[in-house]
């Protein structure tokens, strides 16, 4: 009988250690868990002086919170003297379109005056002809006694007037033709100097590049907050020297938590995409994370065969009786946080999947691991 009691005790407590174990057995698990965030290095854009430093070391700041102010008198004397070298541009721009203006004028004159000058060797040309027929005219009648020989001599002089006339008019011509040309080369000139009109000039925007990157480095000396986070690594006091791409401080993203759980490779056939998963911290053992399964990581790295001094293949000593599963990290994003329950990056805890649960609602209740797998 008291056999039989016995029994019957034994029984019912491996029943419930089983039954509080349970998920634990037929479901992956590790305690090799670690909470994981994005931590933004805060590294200043330009150099100067701190002359603000409104934050401490640990403070949760939010999005757009000044961070530290580096002192902006360098950058504004820079600024102002950019918004200068823009307006000294606009009056060059200026200047170079009024000359451009004043130089097709002068093309357009010339252009008048070969117009001019064509029309008087038309007429100039007309009159030779005019006089040439005349000419022969008179040779003819002198044979016939009809006309004197005074009179032919006349007409020869008329012709060579007329001749010489004509030369001065084409000498004219070609000169403005000659004029014209160097007022185009001119005109070309004066429009490569100035360049483009309106937004598209070359020199205006150099210029305006040049205000707008002073205007940004001016900007870049308040240092705001980026995300909603944690100050970490605050090293910096007033008066300190900032320098420009160098970091500064560290700030831990509250709205990117995540828990890695690093899982034996033999227990990842278990583990898919959407599965729940349960976390329990070492810190907060009381109080699991409820999360799913966002992805596992596809390689891993490995030093066998890597290369070591004097480029040879690094091989680690092994026993042939000992064979170590590897660990691959599993992504698992955060559903749901206690109430209470403050998340550090780099705290560990037990990571639990529930095989199979990809897509069912998270309504059945999570329960923290047991103590003896913590």
């Amino acid at each position: 009988m008291k056999t039989s009691v016995t029994a019957t005790v034994i029984a019912a407590v491996v029943a419930a250690v089983l039954w509080h174990y349970w998920d634990y057995v037929v479901n992956p698990w590790t305690r090799n868990g670690q909470v994981m965030a994005q931590v933004i290095q805060i590294t200043p854009r330009v150099t100067g002086t701190i002359v603000e430093l409104p934050i401490i070391d640990n403070q949760f700041v939010e999005k757009g919170d000044l961070l530290f102010q580096i002192d902006p008198r360098t950058y504004e004397s820079t600024l102002e003297g950019m918004h200068g070298k823009l307006a000294e541009t606009e009056d060059e721009i200026e200047a170079l379109a009024a000359q451009v203006d004043a130089t097709a004028a002068t093309v357009k004159r010339y252009e008048a005056a070969i117009t001019r000058a064509q029309q008087k060797v038309k007429g100039k040309t007309a009159r030779l002809e005019d006089y040439k027929a005349e000419l022969r005219r008179y040779t003819k009648l002198v044979k016939t006694g009809a006309a004197s020989q005074e009179r032919v001599d006349q007409a020869v002089a008329d012709v060579a007037d007329a001749e010489a006339i004509l030369e001065g008019a084409q000498a004219e011509l070609l000169a403005a033709e000659a004029r014209k040309l160097e007022a185009e080369a001119d005109l070309a000139r004066d429009k490569a100097n100035l360049g483009a009109e309106g937004a598209l000039n070359a020199r205006r925007r150099t210029a305006k590049a040049r205000v707008h990157s002073a205007e940004l480095n001016l900007e870049f000396t308040t240092v705001v907050a980026p995300v909603d986070g944690y100050v970490t690594n605050l090293n910096l006091r007033l008066g300190d020297h900032a320098t420009a791409n160098k970091p500064a401080l560290a700030l831990v993203d509250v709205n990117s938590y995540w828990i890695y759980g690093f899982f034996r490779e033999n227990r990842l056939k278990g583990i898919g995409a959407g599965d729940r998963a349960v976390i329990t911290l070492m810190s907060n053992p009381d109080k699991p994370i409820e999360g799913r399964v966002a992805g596992r990581a596809w390689g891993v790295w490995q030093k066998d065969g890597s290369t070591a001094q004097e480029l040879l293949p690094h091989v680690s000593e092994s026993f042939e009786w000992i064979r170590l599963a590897q660990r691959v990290p599993v992504r698992i994003e955060i559903e749901k946080v206690p109430e209470g329950l403050e998340l550090v990056v780099g705290t560990t805890g037990t990571v639990l999947v529930l095989s199979g649960t990809a897509g069912e609602d998270s309504t059945k209740p999570v329960a923290a691991a047991p103590e003896a797998l913590q």
